[in-house]
This record gives structure tokens, sequence and C-alpha cells, in this order.
């Protein structure tokens, strides 16, 4: 299909792919994204990631497009794959048998990693990286940076360095999908929303090796020479430290005077016993943010945590266990592990009951599990009374008094 490729800078074009109606990925929602892949031309041509299965068409358009700009025959001569996942690589056995000759550059995990997903590239010639390695295209020298769990164990980077672009693959990513290609060609707010959203649902638990890659970028001096970087989803960072501020914030827990609530309910109690703890937490000028588990999802709850000093989590008391409703989200907190961002967010559980009531301990001892500091656990008996209401809104108003400033 006929497609443009967008020139980025001298010799540098973004061809990748607009996936306007994907809505679930990774397990959480989105409403479309892009798969980027990047050509550098050099006297040799190099593309950079590809992507998902299914989808080239507009891919292979686009690099047409890109060599056509610079009159030169379609011809790629270096491939280099920063991560194995289906949605960057899922073009990589169609390229190997255009290109045949053309190696493909990678960690030692990604040749294991991409012969298990791909069989049929046993044979292709590739070539393993590590950290400062570098790789002369004739007029354009990449550096290769291993990136262990960023968010796989094959993933790295490539940095551009003459023109300091660093293709970073899924770090520094939006679920974005917009004609647009740049940080500064859309509103902040939703930027930086699709920014934490990507960092809660992704890397939250990966928070440390988050750090511990910017210093070592730092160590081999070349953080001040990316000007620009070009993740494999959403825009590209024309002002780089935005995104490396904002992972640094994410990933040692500073965050708002901010509570995230979560509840359901059955008929009504629970609800009444939440809008009372908004209340009371409200009252010491401390944001709300409220989650019903009848219609908002795990994906959007966890990206309000991110920023959040404390969270409080109720429901019903149903068979002597917990609403089931609330059971998605307590095995995503799991595996999300909050209490790596460098803070342990405070917690509060409650809930209604007909008789034993054992919902708001279990949530407690599963937030522990999660990370979580738990501050108070509030039960009450079918429908709460005035009294027990008003109990509540005290409690919301003295755990904001605990995080604010914390």
């Amino acid at each position: 299909m006929k497609a443009d490729a967008i020139k980025i800078t001298d010799n540098v074009y973004w061809v990748g792919v607009l996936d306007w109606d994907i809505r679930d990925y990774h397990g959480y929602t989105l409403n479309g994204t892009t798969y980027n892949a990047y050509l550098v031309f050099g006297d040799k041509v190099a593309l950079i990631d590809n992507t998902y299965p299914g989808t080239s068409a507009q891919m292979w358009g686009r690099i047409k497009d890109a060599f056509e700009k610079e009159n030169r025959e379609l011809k790629l001569d270096i491939i280099i794959q920063n991560h194995v996942e289906k949605d960057h690589s899922g073009a990589l056995v169609e390229i190997c048998k255009k290109f045949p000759e053309a190696p493909v550059y990678c960690t030692a995990a990604a040749v294991k990693g991409l012969k298990m997903h791909y069989p049929s590239l046993d044979d292709v010639n590739f070539k393993i990286v590590k950290t400062g390695e570098t790789l002369d295209l004739g007029g354009k020298q990449l550096v290769f940076l291993e990136a262990q769990m960023l968010h796989w164990p094959d993933s790295m980077f490539t940095l551009l360095l003459e023109d300091g672009i660093l293709f970073s693959n899924d770090a520094f990513g939006q679920h974005l999908c917009l004609k647009d290609r740049y940080d500064s060609d859309i509103p902040e707010n939703v930027l930086m929303d699709a920014a934490a959203k990507f960092y809660a649902n992704l890397l939250t638990p990966l928070s440390g090796l988050v750090l511990n890659k910017f210093k070592q970028v730092t160590s081999l001096e070349l953080l001040d020479k990316i000007t620009m970087i070009a993740p494999s989803h959403g825009m590209i960072w024309t002002d780089p430290m935005k995104i490396i501020d904002a992972y640094t914030r994410w990933a040692t827990g500073k965050c708002e005077d901010k509570v995230t609530i979560v509840y359901d309910t059955m008929h009504g109690s629970t609800q009444l016993m939440a809008q009372a703890l908004a209340e009371g937490i409200m009252s010491q000028d401390v944001d709300v943010k409220m989650h019903f588990l009848h219609s908002d999802e795990r994906s959007n709850i966890v990206t309000d945590i991110l920023d959040s000093k404390a969270i409080l989590l109720g429901v019903p008391t149903m068979f002597n266990q917990i609403y089931p409703s609330i059971g998605d989200l307590i095995f995503y907190l799991r595996g999300l592990k909050f209490g790596k961002t460098g803070i342990t967010r405070k917690a509060v559980t409650f809930g209604s009951k007909g008789w034993s009531g054992e919902a708001p301990k279990i949530l407690a001892e599963e937030l522990e599990k999660c990370g979580f500091e738990i501050k108070d656990q509030i039960k009450v008996n079918y429908v709460p009374t005035e009294e027990e209401l008003e109990e509540c809104y005290e409690i919301g108003s003295k755990l904001a008094l605990d995080i604010i400033d914390l």
C-alpha cells in the first residue's frame, strides 16, 4: 500500500505503522497505538525494529517512500532488533526473506527468543551485541545499550550518535495513535497521561532497573548526547529530559497529595462508605480519584495509583470472601509490585457485610503482600448508619493529614 515516510532528521525516517483499531494489549485498554520503526541512511541502510504480524503493508509503503525520497535503490543492509516481542518483530521473517544478506543485530537473549518465536529464522545471520559496542553505517554510527528487563530480558536501546537519537523500543513509549509524530505536536496532558499509563502498567515493578539504567547511561557519558528519544510506541520525544525526569519521579515514588479509592457494591452500602471516605479526604484539600469496579478497569486504576500516596479498597463480603470483582485488580497489583517504586503507599480497606464480614481483613492481607502499609480496616453491618459514615469521614480526613507532604 502507499504510505508516507516521515523525515525525523537528515537521513533518518519514521516508517512505522498506525494501528487505529487495537483496544486491548498487555492486559490493559488503549485507543489505538503505533508500532514505530525507523530507517537510518548512511553508506549502508539500517532498519530499526518493525511491526506486529499482519500489519506490515503500511511499513513497506513507508520504507519504499523513504528510499524514493533519498533517491536510492530499496535495499536494507542492516536489521536492528531491539526487542523480541511480536509488536516489534512481527515482520522480521518477511524482512529477512526479502534481504537475506542483511545481518540482524540484537542481544544474545534476543537470538534465542527470536528463534523460538520464528523457527524459520534459525539460519539467519545474527550479530550479538553488548553495551558500548558500535556499528558504523558509513557517516552514521550506532551505539548499542543492553536494557535487560526494560522490559524483557532481551531488550536493548540503540543510539544514533551523530544525531543524538535514542531508539529506546518500549521504554519511554505511550499507546497513542495520532497523525502527529512529536511530543510537541499534542497537548501536554494527553502525552503525559499516556506515558504514565504505559509506565504504571509495564514498568512499575522494574523501577529499580530504570534508575540503574539512567546511572549507566550517565557513566558512559551518553546522557548529554541524547537530543531525541524515539520509542517504539507513540510520540517521539524532542525534549528527552521531560520523560527522563518523569520516569525518575515514577521510579522513586514521587507522588502528589492524592488518594485513589477503588470500590464495588451490591446494594449501595459500600458505595456510601467510599463516598464518605472521599469527603473526609477532600476536607484536607487532598485530591481523590474514585474508581467504581462496575465499569472501571485495572489499567486506568493503577495509573492513578502510580502518583497516589494512598489507596483505599472497598468491597462487600460475599460467601465469607471478598466480592469477586476486586480479585482481578489484586492479582494485577501482585505483579506490579508498587513497593519497588521507592515509597510504601498507605492503604485502608473497607466494606459492608451481612454476617461475618471478612472482606476488609482479606483485602488488607493481600495489599500488604503487594507492598502497601495498612492504616485501617472498616466494616459495617448491612447499611451504614450516620454515625458509621461520620467515622468513615474522620478516617478519610486523618489519612489525608498523614500523607500531606509525605
